[in-house]
């Protein structure tokens, strides 16, 4: 960690009241940069450094105040379906330096750690332990390349997220944030394992994370839907990640709708209701952060 970052952290300036603003996609964005169908993104950061470095140098330029790593998928669950289960700490490591060898001062680097694809007992075979050892080696490897916190994103179990909440904690991670993923149905919002976003924010909360919300999933509209409740769940820091609206394809391509001037009108409704870290998820590009930023004053 920099020496800027021990002065002034990225929950110091949450706590001065100021709106943090994150970057946009990973994943869409090294598809549309090479990535193969199917690919594995973290093997990108061996192979195609420049690729990642490019990646957070342009979220940067846009205005985002600190930028994801590509590890999002960088457990030794995910890893080893890719043939890649012994390169979690390479991958990981490289991830971090990466994104901090583009970081300008005072701004900040925070580790992407996603789902396992797996499930605890008794539902699947996986330990508690097991699974918070898995994050527990993930999490090292960013925080040795550099990051300054982690982001625990995209989950859908209550337990899982828990998990690497509490292995983020075990390695010392001065900021956790987590953010979980949900559906409309006829009842409401509920993730696929039947969380609720009050749920998630009181029990992500009570489990350690430092910022709760949620990410992916939805268009911006449906987000601030979802930010009512988790804001009226909480008194605490909540993060918004949304995508650019619900892909279609079009001419053989995967197109997202929702314009940077779309999203900025709505982006500012969630800063304004209380929403303390924005980005964008899945189809956000550089462009819609440099909308967000100018939606909010930046």
């Amino acid at each position: 960690m920099t020496t800027q970052t021990k002065i002034r952290t990225l929950l110091d300036r949450l706590a001065q009241g100021e709106l943090l603003i994150g970057d946009g996609a990973t994943g869409t964005y090294l598809q549309a940069h090479g990535l193969e169908p199917g690919g594995c993104p973290e093997a990108l950061n061996a192979f195609k450094p420049d690729l990642v470095r490019q990646l957070s140098r342009e979220y940067f330029a846009a205005g985002s105040d600190f930028v994801f790593t590509n590890s999002f998928g960088g457990n030794r669950f995910m890893l080893k379906k890719y043939g890649h289960g012994d390169k979690v700490w390479e991958f990981n490591r490289l991830a971090a330096q990466h994104a901090r060898s583009q970081t300008p001062q005072g701004r900040y680097v925070v580790g992407s750690v996603g789902p396992t694809g797996e499930f605890l007992e008794p539902l699947g075979n996986v330990s508690r332990a097991a699974m918070v050892g898995a994050f527990a080696e993930q999490i090292a490897a960013l925080k040795e390349g550099g990051a300054d916190g982690v982001v625990i994103e995209t989950m859908t179990a209550i337990e899982e997220a828990t998990a690497a909440i509490e292995a983020a904690r075990q390695v010392g991670v001065p900021v956790v944030m987590s953010t979980l993923t949900f559906d409309k149905g006829p009842r409401g919002f509920f993730t696929m394992m039947g969380v609720t976003p009050e749920r998630a924010a009181k029990e992500l909360k009570a489990a350690g994370a430092d910022v709760v919300g949620s990410n992916c999933g939805n268009g911006i509209e449906a987000m601030i839907e979802i930010a009512k409740q988790i804001r009226a769940a909480t008194d605490g820091y909540v993060m918004i990640n949304s995508n650019a609206g619900i892909p279609s394809i079009q001419k053989g391509r995967i197109v997202y709708p929702e314009t940077p001037e779309f999203m900025a009108e709505r982006f500012k409704a969630l800063a304004d209701m209380g929403v303390n870290v924005l980005g964008g998820c899945c189809g956000t590009t550089s462009a819609h952060i440099a909308a967000l930023c100018k939606a909010v004053g930046r």
